[in-house]
């Protein structure tokens, strides 16, 4: 998640073209001075004494989740992320053919809503996965696999656009990716205001407006027999970072096919003034065969 913005459009293009330019420094880093590179950031402290993680920040971001299938390498160059970005933006800002199904409900360009209009907090990174090392999902479980296959069906037979019950969640904006957790870009309205408070955190997600109140009490997950949306979190401080275990899933909003068994373990690090480091990590023996664990800016 990156920058605090309270800026008008026309500011936004030319803090990202400032974010690109300083993109290295994020992914490979260039040579620094031996000054720069032992510099550690201390992060700002609320009143109460927690590292200060409030304000407005976005997650926006043309890295995908998995490492695509023609790519081996960890890292782009940063030329090699230019293009990337470049092609993407292209694709994502172009006109569709009219009264397509992509015309009615994924142009972008019809409301200015492609991320190229944006900040986009990006770095060098082929795949937002960083573990496994070969930046993908794990391989499904016997039982993931089964469940994957049933609801590849399931969907075949009653078809996505015959009814708005079999429509998709966010195609009929009831929960989108950025709710999370995880909390992913969103395509748009990638962004978040988080505010704290003793023994709370706050995190208020632009699209569709949802909520996440966190306690930072210690307490225990709640019963297994509670199971929501976005699931149940609680939150605890370990030095600077702040650590989010959330469990109790209803299932009903899957993560890249994740089940109600699903535990997300989230971590926030301030690491700049204009920057937080949102790491996650999944963790569902119902559907793969190991966790993975998954970093953004």
């Amino acid at each position: 998640m990156s920058h605090r913005f309270r800026m008008s459009a026309g500011v936004l293009t030319a803090v990202a073209i400032g974010m690109l330019a300083a993109i290295p420094s994020a992914g490979q880093a260039p040579a620094r001075t031996p000054a720069a590179a032992t510099k550690v950031y201390t992060p700002p402290k609320t009143a109460d004494g927690q590292p200060d993680l409030q304000g407005f920040w976005t997650n926006s971001t043309y890295t995908p989740l998995e490492r695509p299938a023609n790519v081996t390498k960890n890292f782009y160059t940063p030329d090699e992320l230019a293009a990337v970005l470049k092609q993407a933006a292209a694709r994502e800002s172009a006109q569709t053919t009219p009264g397509t199904t992509e015309d009615v409900h994924y142009d972008f360009s019809q409301f200015g809503l492609d991320r190229s209009q944006s900040v986009v907090a990006s770095n060098l990174r082929t795949s937002l996965i960083v573990d496994p090392p070969d930046g993908r999902l794990p391989p499904l479980t016997a039982a993931g696999a089964k469940l994957t296959a049933e609801r590849a069906e399931a969907a075949r037979r009653i078809g996505r656009w015959d009814s708005a019950q079999s429509n998709q969640l966010d195609d009929r904006c009831l929960i989108m990716a950025g709710s999370g957790p995880p909390m992913m870009d969103a395509a748009y309205n990638s962004n978040y205001h988080i505010v704290q408070a003793p023994g709370h955190v706050m995190i208020l997600v632009e699209m569709i407006h949802d909520a996440r109140i966190i306690p930072l009490d210690g307490g225990p997950q709640p019963d297994p027999a509670i199971r929501l949306w976005m699931g149940m979190s609680r939150g605890r401080w370990e030095g600077d970072t702040l650590v989010v275990e959330t469990t109790n899933f209803n299932g009903k909003n899957p993560f890249r096919g994740s089940t109600e068994h699903m535990r997300v373990t989230e971590r926030f690090t301030r690491v700049a003034d204009d920057t937080i480091r949102y790491q996650f990590t999944i963790d569902d023996p119902s559907m793969w065969t190991r966790h993975f664990t998954a970093e953004m800016p």
